[in-house]
């Protein structure tokens, strides 16, 4: 056992630092520039330490149970132990983790929904196999994999599909949601940073599924506006 433990912990310093090479990039949620993508990072960690004390807790429960010597343990008192671990263990700890995940989960998901706001902009988004054709509605724009968005402007996004299901996923402004065809999803996201972010298909589309990736710019309300105007220019 202790050759077992003196061997893991030579290699946790390598471990460590593989696992933090996911914690920044381009496609890392724990890297978030909006507040969709916060709530969605404080989830992750809240549900991981969740985790974390759950796996404790039955570690330190395996260990005491090795300790003892249940040979000397009369039958009917060991019939009542196993009741007892089984209420306790296999119903009273489920319920109570998914009440208190739930309690914690769901005022977060609620923020990230698309609520009613006057400054949202709307962009259509159509996915196809495998390309994203963008739609600025209100300005007769069409993009093929790249949006242009406002910085610190709630953008919702109106998602569908022309063939197979398909989903949109921007991993540093929030969270995923299923493009589907005869069906529109509406994501609400937004980026508190000028920067250039890197999207794709998080839902397996066919054989070209790797290469379904997009960017989103999000620049100046200034910019923004003249972007639009040179759009509509070109189009006329």
């Amino acid at each position: 056992m202790q050759r077992l433990l003196l061997r893991l912990a030579k290699f946790s310093p390598l471990a460590s630092v593989l696992l933090l090479t996911g914690c920044s990039g381009p496609f890392s949620m724990l890297d978030p520039a909006g507040p969709s993508a916060q709530m969605v990072v404080w989830l992750w960690w809240g549900m991981f330490w969740f985790s974390v004390v759950v796996m404790a807790l039955l570690c330190w429960g395996w260990w005491v149970a090795m300790q003892r010597d249940g040979r000397d343990v009369p039958q009917e008192q060991a019939q009542r132990k196993l009741h007892r671990w089984v209420w306790l263990g296999g119903i009273g700890l489920p319920v109570l983790a998914i009440t208190l995940l739930l309690a914690f989960g769901i005022p977060f998901g609620h923020r990230m929904l698309p609520h009613p706001d006057e400054n949202v902009v709307r962009i259509d988004v159509e996915a196809n196999q495998w390309f994203w054709r963008v739609t600025y509605p209100d300005h007769n724009i069409e993009l093929i994999d790249t949006i242009v968005i406002p910085v610190s402007t709630p953008i919702d996004f109106r998602l569908s599909s022309t063939d197979v299901i398909h989903s949109f996923w921007v991993p540093r402004l929030g969270g995923k949601l299923d493009a589907i065809p005869g069906r529109t999803n509406v994501l609400r996201l937004q980026a508190d940073e000028i920067d250039t972010y890197r999207g794709l298909c998080a839902e397996y589309c066919g054989t070209a599924h790797a290469f379904m990736k997009f960017e989103v710019s999000a620049v100046s309300e200034e910019d923004f506006a003249e972007w639009l105007e040179a759009q509509g220019a070109d189009h006329e």
